[in-house]
């Protein structure tokens, strides 16, 4: 700060700025700054400065070769989260990255699911807003979550954004009748991709996502390696991607964690 002549509030609003912007990441343990997601959606040569970032990258592809399906690696901004890694089956597929998606149910929960308690009620509460039923519902997906150690996402792209639709609408001013229809839809389309163990729809509907969390060294969601199936799966074939994806990702994990000093 001494060099460039700025205040240390002046440096705080730069530095907050720039991890809004995804630009820096700050660990809530240690309070350090670190380089963010975004830099690998302008600087992709600079991968070897965010090795953990690169891994899951080449995790991603290897599965998505592996398994014929999309692969993907997500990373979160703030309350947001970013694609920053794409890879088709089809190696003729030029990867897409820098979709963000809010941090809010029902996406993110591979990253949800391992946070601390009082960071996953507040995911929770972003979409439940005090509706006891939702917050048990989203609990339950949670739990169950970290149990099987990998997420199973039933929400298609099309769902995905009606529920984006029904969650911005404003209920202030409408007739009650209507104030409870909106929150049976913000119920429905929340968690409408979340699916019970013994539901018949699980081997019918197509699955979006199934993704797995990959772990700082300080055992903090750091990003999630997911791949995209878009068809209808069966249980066996969910725990199968499901187990792959998991052990994929505790490789990444664990090599990244050898790189930290």
């Amino acid at each position: 700060m001494r060099e460039l002549g700025l205040t240390q509030a002046t440096a705080h609003a730069i530095l907050t700025t720039l991890c809004d912007r995804g630009w820096l990441t700050r660990d809530p343990a240690d309070k350090m700054f670190s380089l963010g997601p975004a830099l690998s959606l302008v600087a992709e040569r600079a991968d070897v400065s965010r090795p953990m970032t690169q891994a899951a990258r080449e995790a991603a592809q290897q599965l998505s070769h592996e398994l014929g399906y999309p692969g993907s690696v997500v990373e979160r901004v703030g309350d947001a989260m970013v694609i920053t890694g794409y890879e088709e089956a089809d190696v003729r597929q030029r990867p897409v990255t820098g979709d963000r998606i809010p941090y809010a149910p029902p996406f993110g929960v591979a990253f949800a699911a391992w946070d601390t308690q009082e960071q996953q009620r507040a995911w929770v509460q972003r979409a439940a807003a005090g509706n006891a039923a939702l917050t048990r519902r989203l609990e339950q997906v949670l739990a169950r979550t970290r149990e099987r150690g990998f997420d199973v996402d039933w929400t298609t792209p099309a769902l995905a954004q009606a529920a984006q639709v029904v969650g911005t609408l404003q209920r202030d001013g409408m007739p009650a009748h209507v104030r409870k229809i909106m929150d049976q839809l913000v119920v429905e389309y929340t968690t409408i991709g979340f699916l019970s163990d013994d539901d018949p729809a699980r081997e019918a509907r197509p699955i979006a996502t199934i993704a797995a969390p990959v772990f700082s060294h300080r055992r903090r969601v750091a990003l999630i390696v997911c791949v995209h199936p878009f068809r209808a799966l069966t249980s066996r074939q969910v725990s199968s991607i499901g187990r792959r994806l998991t052990r994929a990702a505790t490789t990444v994990s664990t090599r990244s964690a050898s790189l930290v000093v």
